[in-house]
């Protein structure tokens, strides 16, 4: 699929195929709602989709480590 082609999508069809797809092993977080400038400020709410192939406890300790990094990037 060529990069113009995802233009042609919106946000909730690409997480729904995402998510449909027996080969993807992961997890989706996404602003709600969308964020339409360059960057945010203020606080975010967030929601995490995860499909059949990764069970809540995998995705919690996923969510865990993606923490951890992103405390790191910031000390």
């Amino acid at each position: 699929m060529a990069p113009s082609d995802l233009e042609l999508y919106t946000t909730p069809e690409l997480i729904q195929e995402l998510m449909r797809r027996r080969t993807f092993l992961g997890l989706v977080i996404h602003s709600e709602p969308e964020l339409r400038a360059e960057q945010w400020s203020g606080e975010r709410v967030f929601t995490v989709h995860l499909n059949d192939n990764l069970e809540a406890a995998e995705a919690g300790r996923l969510l865990d480590v993606l923490a951890e990094h992103m405390e790191r990037l910031h000390d």
